[in-house]
């Protein structure tokens, strides 16, 4: 048995190493346990389905390694007890942090090592936040373990599904709302129409089996693990042409930053509160004009629930699935099952698109 006093440090950083830092967790409280959180909060503040967290014993601080320093955070402040802190430069969720820092609930997926000796996912928390099916569904079980839920008793404020309203455009075209939790990113985007559904490129991103709809992807890329701070990024592919008001290709609106995460690669987030928002490369801009963006899911307002089935088509496989199966194999082989079996039940077959 490990003595109380005896400590392993646990090393994380961020996609742009601006924010680097260990933590020395006791042995005893090894693994730490993981919640995926899918409040509203967590989805609309970070742009991803879910959110990994856990709650380090209190007063356990960041060892900031040089030259990251906690001055390379931003704080937001979305509840009355806490503050959500990313990274200033890459937007990377870091962590919940109480007033006074002295608790941390962090984002333990920016954590070189998630082996099961350091955390294990124990639950879904918030399940019923949004409506529709989603990862709470998919992931029901890991390694054989069953996930438990929880959810606050119904008569609880917190309880309360806020659905979002179905907006339409001047001429009565349906458009979908994306928005960060604080609001400083908000725009709209419609549905495919005749110009992109004629276009060699555009169209590769309209769904094979709804010309009325859009692909959608769960990414589980090192890059988007850590520039997101959670393990699965969702993203839907949309043209900028059909957002409004008007999106140029430097991603800027609203209180949108940019991080260049490699050569010809563009991520954007809010830099008020965090979400992720955008992401665009150079090969899905032949020219300006046919620009095609990756939107991050989880700033979608959809009113039939979280995986916008009346606007997207999901396909089953993972991308950069290796990647994830190599960081975390018992969650991501448990999303590459689940997502199978939901495309199954959902459309009929496993659905096996390629996106480019």
């Amino acid at each position: 048995m490990a003595s109380s006093e005896e400590t392993k440090s646990l090393e994380a950083e961020c996609l742009c190493g601006s924010i680097h830092f260990t933590f020395d967790i006791p042995v005893a409280s090894l693994p730490l346990s993981v919640y995926l959180c899918h409040c509203s909060i967590c989805r609309h503040a970070t742009g991803a389905p879910t959110v990994f967290h856990s709650v380090l014993p209190k007063n356990t601080t960041p060892n900031f390694i040089s030259p990251s320093t906690e001055r390379n955070l931003t704080s937001f402040k979305p509840a009355e007890d806490c503050t959500y802190d990313f990274c200033s430069t890459c937007g990377c969720h870091v962590a919940g942090v109480s007033f006074d820092r002295k608790e941390w609930t962090i984002a333990t997926s920016m954590f070189k090592d998630h082996g099961l000796d350091k955390f294990k996912i124990t639950s879904h928390v918030f399940s019923k936040s949004g409506p529709g099916s989603a990862i709470p569904a998919v992931v029901s079980k890991i390694d054989g373990r069953d996930i438990k839920h929880w959810n606050p008793p119904d008569d609880d404020p917190r309880a309360k599904v806020n659905k979002p309203t179905a907006e339409a455009g001047p001429t009565g075209e349906d458009r979908l709302r994306a928005q960060c939790y604080c609001g400083g990113v908000s725009f709209t985007f419609g549905r495919p129409n005749d110009e992109v559904r004629n276009d060699t490129f555009m169209s590769k991103y309209v769904s094979p089996r709804d010309q009325n709809k859009w692909l959608a992807i769960y990414d589980v890329c090192d890059d988007c693990r850590l520039a997101n701070g959670t393990h699965v990024a969702g993203w839907t592919f949309v043209p900028l042409m059909l957002c409004d008001p008007p999106i140029k290709t430097d991603l800027k609106i609203g209180t949108a930053r940019t991080y260049a995460s490699s050569p010809g690669v563009l991520r954007s987030f809010c830099g008020t509160c965090g979400a992720t928002v955008m992401y665009s490369c150079a090969a899905r801009m032949p020219t300006a004009e046919q620009a095609v963006v990756d939107i991050a899911t989880g700033i979608l307002r959809c009113p039939e629930g979280v995986m916008g089935e009346d606007w997207l088509t999901w396909r089953a496989a993972l991308a950069f699935e290796q990647t994830g199966v190599r960081y975390d194999k018992g969650f991501h082989q448990a999303l590459r099952d689940g997502m199978k079996a939901w495309s199954e039940e959902q459309y009929g077959e496993a659905l096996t698109m390629m996106i480019e």
